[in-house]
């Protein structure tokens, strides 16, 4: 069952979990409606809505770290395998992975009309990425799951997309790998730097 916090209270609670399961609080399609949300209302420069996701429940998420494990055990020295098996294996037991891509198709459009700020549009897509990651990561947290971002991109791009259909000129840019939390999901406590260095206020009455 959903936690339903509130959306302050998840982004406090937000941590990198890595002690996950395949418990899931909520169905496989409130996950589904939470992604097309993610989609419809995650802002996007000059609303490009350059951001594609790639869901990936059950099966297809086990078959995706399965894949990530086949691609690294020939990349990776014999003596360090056992550490990055451990690694994917924790990724593999998890629920489920969305894949956050971006199309540059948008993007590309909006340089050839907007010319004058034609270099920045690659950026603000890294941008449209990262608060569609963000969103999701707070959002799976208020429904009760914990969550990880990974980015094992670019090793694992040509077979996510030849497996998925996922059209090659789309940039694989994170994986966020979620299930249930066991125990304290092995998250760190939190540190901050002190606020006073790093917001800064005028005007306030």
């Amino acid at each position: 069952m959903a936690t339903q916090k509130s959306f302050l209270q998840a982004m406090q609670d937000r941590r990198t979990f890595y002690a996950l399961n395949k418990d899931a609080p909520i169905s496989d399609d409130r996950i589904v409606d939470l992604a097309k949300k993610a989609v419809l209302h995650v802002p996007s420069s000059f609303n490009s809505q350059s951001a594609r996701l790639v869901v990936l429940l059950n099966a297809e998420h086990d078959k995706f770290w399965g894949y990530a494990k086949d691609v690294l055990k020939p990349m990776v020295p014999p003596e360090g395998w056992s550490a990055t098996e451990t690694r994917v294996n924790g990724h593999l037991g998890s629920y489920g992975t969305i894949l956050f891509f971006e199309d540059p198709d948008p993007v590309h459009a909006l340089q050839k009309a907007f010319p004058l700020y034609a270099h920045h549009f690659p950026t603000w897509s890294e941008h449209t990425s990262a608060m569609h990651q963000y969103a999701l990561w707070v959002a799976l947290e208020a429904e009760g799951f914990g969550a990880n971002l990974q980015h094992y991109n670019p090793i694992v791009d040509r077979k996510t997309q030849d497996e998925w259909k996922v059209p090659q000129d789309w940039a694989l840019r994170a994986q966020l790998v979620f299930g249930g939390k066991v125990g304290d999901g092995g998250a760190k406590e939190k540190e901050f730097k002190p606020l006073e260095d790093r917001v800064f206020v005028h005007g306030a009455k």
